[in-house]
Order: structure tokens, then C-alpha cells, then sequence
């Protein structure tokens, strides 16, 4: 006599030999968030494995002079993406229900580029992918490995600066953080930079993510204007903020 399978059992077998369901690439346009989050066509994208300095984050140039690696992380990267599409293939999803990704331009994994360029961290407590671009980035001496900083992830826990080219052991509880406090998108190819004249004709520039960034408007009949770096802003005679 034949045995008889049961049909839920031919069922739940089929099911354990189903594929994981994997979410579908993200392609398009993308705008630049901050120095390791992109937004394509409204979804939030933190990029896979790094982890970069917040935009309102001080570090130290090899000079030991205040830089805003965070700023300049962002702004590299809007240039280095310029108007070519971007695919991303997704990980997870975060608490903050942003897609954390592995991001490409053409073939170019952005988190390897960014981090081999001394722009941001692998993100030891979520991956290993970037480790040897990082070690790479440091021997060489580039980027926020040039002079002294902070791990992005103590920073956002208010910790201060640490020694020359050392990152602050460990990072953030929890799952990858939101951006803090959350900036606007920077638009490719945009100069970001506030250049204001106060009513006492004094000139200062205003950087995405400080005090006075959001509510500073720029009258260019008056002389006012937007720059694309701090450098060319003193260059043209505007000065950082005091205190």
C-alpha cells in the first residue's frame, strides 16, 4: 500500500525551500542629506557600513584649526555623485524607518569611495566591509585622519575630542541614529554657505547645521551672497561666527 503525504506537509516543505523575499534596488536621482544619507525620490537612505561626521560636528585640520568634516563629507559627496543616477541595494531598515543601503554610482560603492577618501568611518559595530579602506585612508593621512576628531557616534553623545587621527572607542547604542539635528537636502552642485552683513556692516558666514544656519535669509541686493566654501568666504572677507 502507497503511504499517503499529507498535503500540509508538501505545503510547509515548499515553504522552506522558498528564496528570502529581497527588497528591490533603489534607482534615481539623489540628493545629498548629510555625509553618509542620500534621499532618492523621497525615501531616506543611510548608506551601509560607515559612518560619517554630523554636519554641526568640529574637528581639527593637521593645523589643528576647526573644520567642519561633516560639511565637507556631504559636499564631496554631492560632487562626486554630480546628476548620475544612483542604485542602491537594500540591507535593513532602522528604527527611524530610513532604508540603510549599499549605494552606487555606475559600479562605485560610495561607502568604500567615502571612506577611503578619509570623508568618513567604517562602522565596525554594523559591518567590516570598509575596515581596509579605513586603515588605508588613516596610513595615508587623509581626511578627518589629517588631524584629530571625534567617532561620529561619541560625538553624538557629547563626548569631546580625542587625540591626533583616533577614533573614540566604541559608538551609539541601538540601531544607526537619525542625523542631529536633521538637515535639508543639498542639492547638487549647490554652494550652501550663507555669506550675511549684519545691521553693523559686518560680514559672517553661516555653515549648514550651526546656530543661526535655518534663519539666516540672504539678500543678494545688499550685498549678501552664497558660498561654496569657507575658504573662498574669507577669502572674499566674511568671517566665522564668534563663540
Amino acid at each position: 500500500m502507497k503511504s499517503m503525504r499529507s498535503p500540509a506537509l508538501v505545503f510547509v516543505g515548499a515553504l522552506s525551500l522558498a528564496p528570502a523575499f529581497a527588497a528591490e534596488p533603489i534607482t534615481g536621482r539623489a540628493s545629498v542629506v548629510d555625509g553618509d544619507t542620500l534621499d532618492i525620490g523621497g525615501t531616506r537612505i543611510r548608506l551601509h557600513g560607515i559612518d560619517a561626521p554630523e554636519s554641526g560636528q568640529l574637528c581639527q585640520d593637521r593645523a589643528g584649526k576647526p573644520f567642519r568634516r561633516g560639511q565637507a563629507a556631504a559636499l564631496a559627496l554631492a560632487d562626486r555623485i554630480g546628476s548620475t543616477p544612483v542604485s542602491c541595494d537594500p540591507r535593513d531598515t532602522d528604527k527611524y524607518g530610513r532604508t540603510v543601503a549599499v549605494c552606487r554610482k555606475s559600479a562605485e560603492d560610495l561607502s568604500r569611495w567615502l571612506v577611503a577618501q578619509g570623508y568618513a568611518i567604517a562602522y565596525r559595530r554594523y559591518s567590516e566591509d570598509y575596515v581596509g579602506a579605513e586603515d588605508a585612508a588613516k596610513a595615508r593621512k587623509l581626511g578627518i585622519w589629517a588631524g584629530s576628531f571625534t567617532a561620529p557616534g561619541d560625538w553624538r553623545k557629547g563626548e569631546r575630542a580625542m587625540t591626533m587621527g583616533v577614533a573614540a572607542p566604541g559608538g551609539p547604542d541601538g540601531p544607526i541614529p537619525a542625523p542631529t539635528p536633521p538637515q535639508p537636502a543639498i542639492q547638487v552642485g549647490s554652494c550652501a554657505i550663507k555669506g550675511n552683513i549684519s545691521r553693523k556692516g559686518e560680514k559672517v558666514f553661516h555653515v549648514p547645521g550651526s546656530r543661526d544656519y535655518e534663519r539666516t535669509r540672504i539678500s543678494e541686493k545688499d550685498g549678501e551672497r552664497m558660498f561654496c566654501s569657507e575658504d573662498e568666504a574669507k577669502a572674499a572677507g566674511w568671517r566665522a561666527p564668534r563663540g
